[in-house]
């Protein structure tokens, strides 16, 4: 495994990150999840995503007690907090009341007293900016968080928090999770550059698209049972890079893969690792075999001749539209 730093701050993070997402808590059995976490741990993988609305909070549980024993100081464990975590209005968003309350839970769930990075799972139109940064300053102050940063927020949303950290003298973002694939591009023309500017890292999610950039779904096909396409909430995700038009172009990517010896997969993840403003890259599992396929990917190079050949497969199907990271509007 080889580690990067997060943005420009000091935090080591391992170029591969674990995440749980759909699987830990819903889509796989407690002992699978718990194979899953020691699989990566086995392969040196450190840094570990999680988020409170995962599985109705169970995820975190689910991580937490996966992660119980392993020395603290050894680990990155990150949470976010904005989508609903209960029936109540305040149950949501990015208010003094429910990231204080949403990071009491989120570390109770985790077995920690502190965790090393905690985000803005999306942008709240509904409370002032300075509200949200002036709480995570607090829980920052407190020990309680580490580091702070943002997960699909677009460039101007990024840059208003830096600006009002800067003249408030809040603790400064530096990171940002955004969906980042072969595919899904969004964050090139606008979101980088700033980062890049701004010293925030990226922590990308969906980076073999949902499954999509393994080859396993193939053009004209139902979905393999059991595979996310299937799951309820994965599904909705992954529909629109189902298209025929996308599996076919994949397909081609089979022959580019084998000439460097790497699994479809491992390519994938490789890909968002050449983006120097990439500081990891999550990657799910339901099986630790998948774990250990995933990581071989870390400490890959790809040079220019294999990148583009691989934009021109892709480039007609890539979405690259800035405008497709957005959040939810005010509630009406």
């Amino acid at each position: 495994m080889e580690f990067r730093h997060l943005g420009r701050s000091g935090l080591m993070v391992s170029e591969i990150s674990y995440g749980n997402w759909i699987t830990h808590g819903s889509q796989v059995e407690e002992d699978a999840a718990k194979e899953c976490v020691k699989a990566a741990l086995d392969e040196g993988i450190t840094t570990f995503d999680t988020a409170d609305v995962y599985a109705g909070t169970k995820a975190e549980e689910v991580l937490g007690r996966a992660l119980k024993g392993v020395r603290r100081e050894s680990l990155e464990i990150f949470t976010k907090v904005y989508w609903p975590t209960g029936p109540g209005p305040n149950d949501r968003g990015l208010s003094r009341k429910h990231i204080t309350e949403s990071i009491h839970g989120s570390l109770r769930r985790l077995q920690t007293d502190y965790v090393d990075l905690y985000q803005a799972h999306r942008f709240d139109h509904e409370t002032p900016l300075e509200e949200t940064l002036k709480t995570f300053d607090d829980l920052v102050r407190q020990g309680k968080v580490l580091y702070v940063g943002v997960s699909e927020w677009n460039a101007e949303q990024i840059a208003a928090a830096l600006k009002i950290a800067d003249e408030m003298g809040f603790d400064r973002l530096v990171s940002n999770q955004p969906q980042y694939s072969m595919l899904w591009r969004v964050i090139e023309a606008e979101v980088v550059p700033l980062c890049q500017k701004e010293g925030l890292g990226q922590v990308v999610w969906s980076p073999i698209a949902q499954g999509v950039l393994t080859g396993k779904y193939l053009p004209g096909q139902p979905p393999p049972a059991g595979s996310r396409a299937t799951d309820p909430t994965g599904g909705n995700f992954i529909s629109r890079m189902l298209a025929d038009d996308v599996l076919t172009r994949v397909q081609e990517l089979k022959p580019i893969a084998a000439d460097l010896g790497l699994t479809m997969a491992q390519l994938a993840v490789a890909w968002v690792l050449q983006n120097p403003n990439v500081s990891s890259a999550i990657v799910g599992a339901t099986k630790p075999e998948q774990v250990r396929d995933n990581v071989k990917a870390a400490g890959v190079k790809l040079d220019a001749e294999v990148l583009k050949k691989i934009d021109d497969v892709l480039d007609p199907i890539v979405e690259r539209d800035p405008a497709k990271t957005v959040s939810p509007p005010k509630r009406p």
